[in-house]
């Protein structure tokens, strides 16, 4: 890993942005190559999706969707300690996602004018499961817990074909799918995959859906854009990142390890130390020559800490490291420190935080109950990971009575003429208008301004 030195300097933020280590990603390339596709599969569906599978899956002849009675089946497939993982990865998810869902509130402005503020899951969501160097079937636990959890009724999964599995999606894949409920499962990857949730496939049943979810590598990130307005989407996901904020207290090993964990995802994966301390900063550097050579993805690992990339980065204080972190904005920050507490508070952008030496991202990737399904690329400066909330749109339910109306007359009419939309005010002044000949409109109730238009009079 290399070094960046930043001690004892003082660098504004426009420079931190500048000079913190990040993966060369182009989405904008990619999403001129996706684009045909994505056009050829709104124009021509199912014959689309079918010559892509060929062309990039090595798959023909294959049923696009799965019947459910597969589904149902792949869990014999499951070995038992996979399958008890993955019911308990479910029984914390559920509830911590539920906990996202906020409660209606109601505020009142006086007797009869009340504004409901409700959050409403969208109708139908495509989840996305990648099928490339490895499946995941805790993505799919997160993604549809997630939906489930802000009340979906309806949720669609795709997931490359696999040639190994006669052409239905990775086994994996599968498990997760008849674990959370979901039958409705498609062997469809990649762009087409994505162009076919937005654009439904009516020959195999498919209907356009409302968003689009799930990780997946640069092309499906691309495709997401090219339909991004026509559906939303969760968010254009990049490799994987790590920062670590730690000083001399914490264990070399530990951070050793974490680094490493998240290197294996892949080549372009972003692996950073952020640290005051250069004795601690050399002796994980040792521990990550040590250890890195013993995982399974050895060579992945070590191009991916080799890459611009990771880093090692030498700050003058955890301050200072916090300064760091925020223009960073890791999509996994952990705070190793003697007072992670004192850090923590200094932590603005983060997709998901792990503070202590005892609480890796890998527990947040399976078993904390948290979704890691997380912003990359600096976006956690700005986005949120995924969660009930993705699915969910706030929406005010306005309900005014007469009387409430009335009494907002005088300003309404105010601000519409400023604002030259008289019409604006005459929609309010018209209702008391046509009480004209209603005996009570002479006697408004106590409180009530009296409309000009009530007495026939005009602006």
């Amino acid at each position: 890993m290399r070094t960046i030195d930043l001690r004892h300097q003082h660098l504004g933020r426009s420079e931190l942005l500048r000079l913190v280590p990040r993966a060369a990603v182009d989405t904008g390339t990619a999403v001129e190559r996706v684009k045909p596709l994505v056009d050829a599969v709104r124009d021509r569906g199912e014959a689309a999706l079918r010559e892509q599978a060929r062309d990039f899956d090595g798959v023909d002849g294959h049923a696009l969707r799965v019947q459910p009675e597969r589904i149902a089946a792949s869990l014999d497939t499951c070995p038992p300690e996979v399958r008890a993982a993955l019911e308990e990865l479910i029984a914390k998810l559920r509830p911590a996602s539920e906990a996202q869902v906020p409660a209606e509130q109601v505020t009142r402005f006086g007797d009869g004018a009340t504004i409901t503020q409700r959050w409403q899951p969208v109708g139908r969501v495509g989840l996305y499961a990648p099928g490339g160097k490895a499946a995941y079937p805790s993505s799919v636990l997160m993604n549809a817990v997630s939906a489930q959890a802000a009340g979906v009724p309806s949720l669609a999964l795709a997931s490359p074909a696999q040639r190994d599995n006669g052409g239905a999606p990775h086994e994996a894949v599968l498990w997760a799918a008849a674990l959370v409920g979901i039958d409705e499962v498609y062997a469809i990857g990649g762009a087409g995959a994505i162009a076919a949730f937005a654009h439904g496939v009516p020959s195999i049943g498919l209907e356009p859906v409302d968003v689009v979810t799930g990780p997946g590598n640069v092309f499906v990130a691309a495709a997401k854009r090219a339909v991004t307005g026509l559906v939303g989407i969760d968010s254009e996901a990049g490799t994987t990142e790590i920062l670590i904020i730690a000083d001399s207290g914490a264990e070399p090993r530990f951070v050793a390890a974490d680094l490493i964990s998240q290197a294996e995802h892949d080549e372009a994966a972003a692996s950073v130390l952020v640290t005051d301390s250069a004795e601690f900063a050399a002796r994980v550097q040792g521990e990550v020559a040590t250890m890195a050579g013993r995982t399974r993805h050895a060579a992945r690992v070590h191009e991916a800490l080799s890459g611009p990339q990771s880093a090692v980065i030498l700050v003058d204080d955890l301050a200072a490291a916090a300064r760091v972190s925020n223009a960073y904005g890791p999509e996994h920050l952990e705070i190793q420190t003697r007072d992670d507490g004192a850090v923590l508070a200094l932590v603005e952008n983060a997709g998901a935080i792990f503070v202590g030496g005892y609480t890796p991202v890998s527990l947040g990737d399976y078993l904390a109950g948290s979704n890691h399904v997380l912003p990359t690329g600096g976006t956690a400066r700005f986005a949120a990971g995924l969660g009930a909330h993705t699915f969910l749109r706030p929406q005010q339910v306005v309900a005014y009575d007469r009387a409430a109306l009335a009494g907002t007359e005088t300003h309404l009419l105010a601000l519409a003429r400023a604002e030259g939309l008289p019409a604006h005010g005459e929609a309010v002044s018209e209702r008391f208008r046509a009480a004209v000949d209603d005996p009570a409109a002479d006697n408004p109730a106590p409180g009530e301004p009296v409309s000009e238009h009530r007495h026939g009079g005009s602006r």
